[in-house]
């Protein structure tokens, strides 16, 4: 065997694993590691922040479902990745995080940018509740098998980030070790059902009247989209995902009906409260997506009967009982459920079918009222905006959104056609997300168009990564609705204390976006005020070979510009009064 650096280990071994790209920033703490990446196949991906590092890989996940290798220096180049880490943690995206650690022998003497006050070295403690696992390597012997099982815990069970802490000698030193396959310790099989309770599921989805599917994120992880759509059309049940599982169905479909929760769609929340049988594959039943379990409102568990169906069995039963609760694989489990399902009763029949035509008809006037959103009134809602873009994006191009205002109206309003298309930060809500997350996505799918819709605020707390897409020519669109200020936050201050407790939330529009992307070496950046010329203007920056911005000026204070409400979202008040 070869005499191989810390360093090299780690490089060839991403190799083995096939790894595209090393996404990170070098810093003293790391340099020995990146050093090892002159001469490897892994290409090396230069952002601006460290969070941003995170989010591409996460984006590049969500797109391929392949994990990405993330690295930084000691400090606060670690601790930038925190959020990232978290915001992928909490959606169950695998990434494995690399972070320069103090020399062994210096591990408690406070070196420059060492935690060290509680425990030597005690970054890992940071890591800890926002990755499924974080590993040390003290010596370069043990490097190869952290390697390996740092890939297998990121990539297996419930996907998820791992941390690995690498001194910087273990960095640098050299020895004779062995890069293991990662083929002969992965697992080459996905969990089913435990068949017994397949058989209980069965029963109640065939005896059922008004079954709804309500597929999670572990759908879209798990590629259960063609079992759930099979599954939906012999049952002919409504599919109502969660907004993670967008793009699970193709949203013209005629068994899709929208979302359930706070801005679910109208359709959505009406079938999943009325259903006798609600089988939940791969989600979570949160807080938006249940109205804050408000019974009756999205769902109402009991009296329907709920089939839980989750790789992790801590999710299974958190938020409501179960009838049947099935720990295994959404793809194996759904498709085992077709085949029982199947054996017990024929695929139903959409005529003289009252509860087919019933979805139909609520489907069509949840349209009806987003089509009524879509007015060429100036300034414009960001409604109409999303109206333009959909307009303007091919069927299979990729849409991504942060936290804010442009994902509460996307998720519900915005239609996807195609698994993997909608990359979307979820359950820890993370503004800034999609500046770099479409970078990672555009990576992955070279070959989709890709856009990003951003809020002002949101596009201004990660804006620098526009930088990387420049420097390494990477074809992504951002289209930034700007209506001057955090009016998400806002409109829930209105709401809940009146326009007179208004603090901190808008801003004064001094920021020339257009300018900013100009200074970035934008060659494609437009401002556009009227409506109808924005789905002009988005094919024309779709079309630009390089990274395009588009700024959408809307409507600042109109309801417009908010999702439309049909459920309930439990946020505490104050309980004086002012």
């Amino acid at each position: 065997m070869p005499m191989l650096t810390g360093g090299e280990v780690v490089a060839k071994y991403l190799e083995k694993e096939g790894v595209e790209y090393l996404v990170g920033i070098p810093g003293h703490g790391s340099t020995n590691l990146l050093d090892a990446f002159n001469d490897s196949d892994v290409e090396v991906i230069q952002p601006r922040h460290e969070q941003g590092a995170t989010h591409l890989a996460d984006g590049y996940a969500r797109a391929s479902g392949d994990p990405l290798a993330v690295f930084t220096s000691i400090g606060p180049g670690a601790t930038n990745t925190v959020t990232g880490a978290a915001t992928a943690y909490v959606d169950s995206i695998p990434m494995v995080i690399f972070t320069g650690a103090p020399q062994t022998h210096e591990y408690g003497q406070g070196i420059l940018q060492e935690l060290d006050r509680q425990k030597p070295g005690d970054f890992p403690s940071v890591m800890e509740p926002v990755t499924k696992r974080s590993f040390v390597a003290r010596d370069i012997e043990q490097l190869p098998r952290i390697l390996r099982r740092a890939f297998q815990i990121a990539v297996t069970g419930r996907p998820g980030p791992v941390h690995v802490d690498i001194p910087m000698d273990v960095q640098g030193s050299a020895a004779d070790v062995e890069i293991p396959d990662p083929e002969e310790t992965r697992t080459h099989s996905r969990p089913g059902g435990d068949p017994e309770s397949i058989e209980e599921a069965a029963d109640l989805l065939a005896d059922a009247d008004r079954p709804v599917i309500v597929p999670g994120g572990g759908c879209m992880l798990g590629e259960a989209w063609d079992e759930v759509q099979a599954l939906a059309e012999h049952l002919k049940a409504p599919v109502i995902p969660t907004f993670q599982a967008k793009g699970i169905i193709p949203e013209d479909h005629d068994l899709f009906v929208g979302y359930a929760g706070w801005i679910g769609s109208s359709a959505g929340n009406e079938l999943a409260s009325n259903a006798d049988v609600v089988l939940g594959i791969g989600c979570r039943f949160s807080d938006l997506h249940t109205s804050s379990f408000e019974q009756g409102v999205s769902f109402e568990i009991p009296p329907s009967k709920l089939i839980h169906v989750d790789i992790d069995n801590t999710e299974i039963g958190k938020n409501y009982p179960v009838e049947v609760g099935i720990l295994g694989d959404a793809k194996v489990v759904t498709d085992q459920l077709h085949d029982a399902v199947t054996d017990r009763v024929d695929e139903v029949a959409t005529e003289d079918n009252e509860y087919y035509d019933e979805t139909q008809r609520l489907w069509a006037d949840w349209q009806e009222q987003v089509e009524q959103r879509h007015t060429d009134d100036v300034p414009m809602s960001i409604s109409r905006a999303l109206a333009s873009l959909r307009e303007a994006l091919p069927r299979e191009g990729m849409i991504v959104s942060s936290a804010g205002q442009p994902q509460e109206i996307t998720n519900p309003e915005f239609p996807v056609y195609d698994p993997q298309t909608n990359i979307s930060c979820g359950g820890f809500s993370t503004m800034g997300f999609g500046v770099s997350a479409a970078i990672g996505a555009k990576l992955a799918e070279p070959d989709r168009p890709v856009v990003d819709i951003e809020g002002d605020g949101s596009f201004l707390m990660c804006n620098q990564e526009v930088a990387c897409a420049v420097e390494h020519d990477i074809d992504v669109t951002w289209v930034v609705v700007n209506n001057d200020g955090w009016k998400s936050i806002r409109n829930l201050q209105v709401d809940k204390y009146g326009w007179d407790r208004v603090l901190n939330t808008e801003f004064d529009g001094d920021v020339d976006f257009v300018k900013m992307a100009d200074a970035f070496s934008i060659e494609f950046a437009e401002r556009v005020v009227k409506p109808e010329n924005l789905t002009a203007t988005i094919e024309e920056a779709i079309k630009h070979d390089g990274p395009a911005f588009v700024e959408a000026v809307v409507e600042p204070d109109s309801a417009d510009s908010g999702a439309i409400i049909t459920g309930e979202w439990d946020l505490a008040d104050l309980e004086a009064d002012h």
